[in-house]
């Protein structure tokens, strides 16, 4: 067995987590082990296990053309700090209790440190139209090289100070642009703190004007695009009150930053008017209004019954109007009728001039 990828030590913060990765090859295919130290002088290696540390352990491995093996600790103490190896070995008595492996198992080893998290001061400051975040980190600190302000994993300013201060100011009300921001230490390892910017529900409706035909499913739906999240949301028509799932016509979904009403069977009478749907989150309520039109099933078919009686009434008047239009002129028929009459005529009197000249 032979190792292609060995685990790299790394610094960590306490309450982070931390990932080592290890790699061998060999024919048969090699078993991989992973195994801990302490900085504690009496201490000596021990096996890990999945699921070993009360759960913060987790070891994911593969045997397919090589050997993989992953090792994660979640939530770090200072208890975690030490030397961690990744034993590989495809000897068959490897694990054998009473015979000693003919090849020993090779080891790569990756020391973990884990570094007490400083303190991050962090709030928000109104002044004139503007939002101005703040960080202050607490020491003892690691070395800092620069700061990085964060929002939706997008970079908004970021400088090379090594203060342990920084700020970030928005223009704008508190209410456009609440959310998560992270300020960012750059050290080793990497400090990160977070502004809350906190408003109360700004619910809006998907759509402010919503259709539906008559017998069908009406979908009414709502998000509340702030932060927090909103913990409760109802659902209230004008004229009738709170709506619930119980009644059985309607059908209620939500799911943090957004709700779903959905009216089975859309009645005209019944259903037609105006929807409310109301968010709660810690700071207070936000609501929101949607109007519903509930059309007649045959509501779709207006449209093509009306070219249809407007083909009829144009085909009428064309109809009428050729029954009483007057011809200007009798048209002339080739095979019989007038044309001969007018032939005979014309011979008959050209006979009596040449009677008459004969005379």
């Amino acid at each position: 067995a032979g190792f292609i990828k060995s685990p790299l030590s790394q610094k960590r913060l306490t309450q982070d987590s931390v990932e080592l990765y290890c790699e061998a090859i060999g024919n048969p295919i090699p078993e991989i082990q992973w195994w801990f130290e302490g900085n504690d002088p009496n201490e000596t290696y021990a096996q890990l296990w999945d699921g070993a540390r009360q759960d913060r352990v987790k070891i994911n491995a593969t045997y397919n053309l090589h050997s993989t093996s992953t090792i994660s600790i979640s939530n770090l103490t200072g208890d975690d700090s030490g030397m961690y190896e990744c034993r590989a070995s495809n000897d068959p008595d490897r694990n054998h209790l009473s015979k000693s492996p003919k090849v020993k198992w090779i080891r790569s080893q990756a020391n973990v440190f884990v570094i007490e998290r400083p303190e991050i001061t962090a709030q928000v400051t109104e002044k004139s139209d503007k939002l101005i975040l703040s960080c202050n980190i607490s020491t003892p600190h690691p070395a800092i090289t620069g700061h990085k302000w964060i929002h939706k994993e997008k970079i908004l300013d970021q400088d090379d100070n090594s203060g342990v201060f920084t700020s970030y100011t928005i223009e704008g009300k508190r209410e456009d642009h609440s959310g998560i921001y992270e300020c960012v230490y750059e050290a080793n390892p990497q400090i990160i703190g977070q502004v809350n910017i906190s408003v109360r529900p700004q619910v809006t409706a998907y759509k402010q004007h919503e259709h539906g035909n008559e017998g069908d499913t009406g979908v009414l739906t709502c998000k509340n695009p702030s932060f927090p999240a909103v913990t409760t949301w109802s659902w209230y028509k004008s004229g009738h009150g709170l709506l619930e799932n119980a009644s059985g016509r309607y059908i209620i979904k939500s799911s943090g930053n957004k709700t779903e009403l959905r009216i089975l069977k859309l009645d005209i009478e019944q259903d037609t008017g105006d929807y409310y749907c109301n968010g709660t989150n810690s700071l207070g309520t936000g609501d929101a209004t949607v109007n519903l039109r509930v059309r007649s099933r045959l509501a779709a078919l207006w449209p093509f019954l009306g070219i249809v009686a407007e083909v009829l009434v144009l085909v009428t008047i064309i109809f009428i109007y050729e029954k009483r239009r007057k011809p200007d002129e009798v048209p002339d028929d080739d095979d019989g009728g007038s044309a001969p009459l007018k032939s005979n005529a014309t011979n008959h009197k050209d006979k009596n001039v040449r009677q008459r000249n004969a005379n």
